[in-house]
């Protein structure tokens, strides 16, 4: 969590010139900068876009987000508004990076033990039952009914920025929680939108996602390590995901899931493998300085050079490809992705005739699901789970701290306006839904603030063995 290494040290450096501009940039840091995604550019896009549409100009904003976008080969063509475009080719992205993060989690993190790993499928099952659960108490049998779907995701880049807050003062173990519940909190807010807010599904896009899915998987298996036929394999999935039905985010989850989380070569093995071409590269190096024939001089160059290439293959095949992934990913996520989404989403228009709304059963089920169910159904399962031996609590993770991820889990800001939308179109009742997505999410993110605050210790008491 928080800054790279290299970003932390010349963080360090500039400290000892403004102290107190340090400080504060600490305390803003997890939701600007670093190597994940964070919530900082996400939050203010969201405020932009409430000013820009409760304001003189909100008609053509909408205007603009609405205009119709066609992609055409010969007589076939896919035609989508600027925003959709933005929900289907952009937010997958996203979704991608989630994908392999939960992978490596799971295959080398704090969830690779089986019960550890079934502890946030637990409580995202719960996470997902619950709330709809209680959205239907409130809303079912009323024209709100069809927005359930709404209440079934979690933010996960506001419950990440949150619980990077506190880098230095939790255990890693709930990131990687907050993580995997997360993933398989949007995996099944995918699968709704897929089942329950799609007019058909086309298995002729399946089948071709399938094909190109499973021809990833065979490339992986013999080795292969140009990564063009990656993209485009990875663009057929996305292609065929999209033409059938489903919405194109399951597309960048599948993807996430294929990208290695080990490296091709050990570090372990790296110096066996490269000291010879080291030594090479040096000798062919120290004999072009002195070479006195112009056409030596330009052999033993080449010989260096080749070395070098040798050299700087060796060294890559020592990164982790889902790493690199996510580092290539992350600012362009961060810095357009996301906001683009906020911008063409969050349409919110303030007026006295939707402040009565407030009261609906529209807005309740909503607060209700996110603010009470998630961290209901999150603790229940998992607490459930736990008792019956089939889930452990990662390491050195309380149970309060348990109680703060579950919290954070009402942040369901993205995927949940997203849902609204599908169920409810444009109008007052979509305004109403995100109306109460808001209020949810930012009551959410308080509560789960807060008791993360007082779970939060200095490292070396964090780290100190839970008791079970």
């Amino acid at each position: 969590m928080g800054l790279s290494p290299r970003l932390t040290g010349r963080a360090s450096a500039r400290a000892h010139s403004s102290p107190a501009a340090m400080a504060f940039l600490r305390k803003i840091e997890p939701f600007f900068a670093g190597s994940d995604v964070t919530g900082g550019p996400l939050l203010l896009a969201t405020i932009l876009a409430l000013v820009l549409t409760n304001s003189p100009w909100a008609r053509a904003v909408e205007g603009f987000w609405d205009t119709s976008v066609a992609i055409r080969f010969g007589a076939a063509g896919v035609s989508h508004t600027l925003a959709e475009w933005i929900d289907h080719a952009l937010l997958p992205l996203f979704f991608v990076i989630v994908g392999a993060d939960v992978k490596r989690e799971m295959v080398a993190g704090p969830l690779a033990h089986w019960r550890s790993a079934a502890f946030p499928l637990a409580g995202a099952v719960g996470g997902m039952l619950v709330p709809v659960g209680l959205y239907l108490l409130v809303a079912g049998g009323t024209p709100a009914a069809p927005g359930w779907g709404s209440v079934i995701t979690t933010d996960t880049a506001f419950g990440l920025a949150l619980i990077a807050l506190f880098a230095t003062s939790l255990p890693v173990g709930l990131r990687a929680l907050m993580l995997a519940f997360a993933a398989v909190d949007d995996v099944g807010g995918l699968l709704v939108i897929a089942f329950a807010y799609s007019d058909a599904i086309d298995p002729r896009g399946l089948i071709t996602a399938g094909v190109a899915l499973a021809g990833i998987v065979g490339l992986r298996r013999i080795g292969w390590v140009s990564s063009v036929p990656y993209v485009l394999l990875a663009l057929i999935v996305w292609g065929g995901v999209l033409e059938s039905g489903i919405h194109a985010t399951i597309a960048g989850v599948m993807i996430g899931l294929t990208v290695p989380v080990a490296p091709r070569l050990h570090q372990r093995d790296f110096a066996q493998r490269v000291q010879r071409r080291v030594d090479e590269f040096q000798s062919a190096h120290g004999a072009a300085e002195s070479a006195d024939d112009g056409e030596e001089e330009r052999q033993l160059r080449e010989q260096a050079e080749e070395r070098l290439g040798y050299l700087q293959e060796m060294a890559s095949a020592t990164r982790v490809a889902s790493s690199r992934l996510i580092e290539i990913l992350t600012p362009w996520v961060n810095y357009v992705v996301l906001p683009l989404f906020a911008l063409s989403n969050v349409r919110i228009h303030f007026s006295a005739d939707l402040l009565p709304m407030i009261g609906s059963p529209l807005v309740l089920g909503v607060v209700l699901g996110l603010v009470v169910g998630k961290p209901l159904g999150f603790l229940g399962f998992t607490w459930a789970a736990s008792a019956l031996g089939l889930a452990e609590r990662p390491n050195r993770v309380s149970w309060p701290m348990v109680v703060g991820v579950g919290a954070l889990a009402g942040i369901g800001f993205t995927i949940s306006l997203f849902i609204a939308g599908l169920a409810f179109g444009a109008g007052e009742m979509r305004e109403a839904a995100s109306l109460g997505i808001l209020i949810a999410s930012l009551l959410a993110a308080a509560i789960g603030y807060g008791i993360l605050r007082r779970c939060a210790e200095p490292r070396h008491a964090a780290e100190a063995p839970a008791s079970s």
